[in-house]
Formats: structure tokens, sequence, C-alpha cells
């Protein structure tokens, strides 16, 4: 997958771009998140994304965290489309012990989180994410063949063209480097759906 087509929404601490992929380093207070729950909104964390008004392709990346070590600490995929209207999937690291494997869907300035623990000692994942006009699935693996899925969502913003590709961030007080490796940008992976026909 060619690169040169992503650009920076938000440039990180440090970076480097080339054929093997994308390190990212981290700002302490850096994060993706509206409003819910915690009344707070933050709008600070690197993007780095590709255009594209395809409604229907797959995005696949993978990436390391082994040097995340503090709390929230994340990298992984992102749709961002404007403050307030965006998606991203990732590994946080919670702790020694856990992390947790979670996904974020925001849509007109209110942001979710669905998550689940998984062992600190996992180090690498692979996202896939799919488009199928104005929804979108994301899925996780641990090898980049088996593919399992974390949510179907969608965005109401997420129509025409959209930008897509991966962000990291480290909230509290820390920094840490990301890789990106394994880039492709696929025919869509995501069937369309096969039983109950739509309403319209």
């Amino acid at each position: 997958m060619n690169l040169s087509s992503f650009s920076w929404t938000r440039h990180p601490k440090s970076f480097t771009v080339d054929e093997n992929g994308v390190d990212v380093v981290t700002a302490p207070h850096t994060d993706l998140w509206q409003r819910t729950y915690y009344h707070f909104r933050n709008d600070n964390a690197p993007v780095f994304q590709m255009e594209t008004a395809e409604p229907y392709f797959s995005f696949v990346v993978k990436t390391d965290f082994a040097e995340s070590q503090h709390r929230f600490d994340q990298c992984g995929i992102v749709v961002y489309l404007d403050s307030e209207n965006w998606l991203k999937a990732s590994v946080e690291y919670e702790n020694a012990e856990l992390q947790h494997l979670g996904s974020v869907v925001t849509n007109g300035g209110y942001s979710d989180w669905a998550t689940t623990v998984i062992p600190a000692s996992v180090k690498t994942m692979w996202y896939r994410l799919s488009r199928r006009e104005d929804d979108y699935r994301i899925e996780h693996s641990a090898d980049g063949a088996v593919f399992h899925q974390m949510r179907i969502c969608h965005l109401h913003k997420g129509t025409g063209a959209i930008r897509f590709g991966i962000y990291a961030c480290s909230p509290e007080d820390s920094s840490f480097t990301a890789r990106f490796s394994h880039f492709a940008l696929l025919p869509c992976q995501w069937a369309a759906h096969d039983g109950q026909p739509p309403d319209c």
C-alpha cells in the first residue's frame, strides 16, 4: 500500500514513514474522546489518514505496542471525519496484568466505549476496517489471517468521501513508540447480508 496518499491530521511528537511502515512517538496528554460519562472533550491525538470515496473496501494494518507502559497508552485504526464524528479501535494498556481491546464510536459529539480484557502479554494486534457505504465493521486478529468481529456500527456523517488510517496517543503523562506495518487496502471483505431483507 502506497503511504504517500496519507497525510497527518495532527502531527505526533515525532515519527518516521518508510517502506517498512510507520513509527509514531506519542506525546503526553493526547487522546480522542467526546463528552460521554467523563464530561470532558479530548481531540488532540495524531492521526495519519488517506481519503477515499470508495463505498466498499477493507483496510488492514498490524500494530506493535511493545513499548506501551502507562495506563491508556494506545494505538490502532481510525476513521476521523471531524472532532465530533469518528471511530477508533485499539489496545489500551492498563497495568502489568491486563489491557483492554476495544473500540469507540463517536456520533454528534458523544462517544461510546466497548471493551474486552486481554492479557498484558499481548504486544501486537492486527485490525481490519471494512466499509459498506455509511456502515462499518471493525475486526481484530492475532496473526493477520483469522479475524474476529469487534463491532458493526454506523457513522452519521460517514457517507461519500471519508478519511481513514491510524492513530496513537498517550492520554496520561507518558510517551511510547507505536509501530504500524503490513498496510493493505483490499476489496471489501465484509460480505453483503444474506438473511432478513431490508425494510426499504
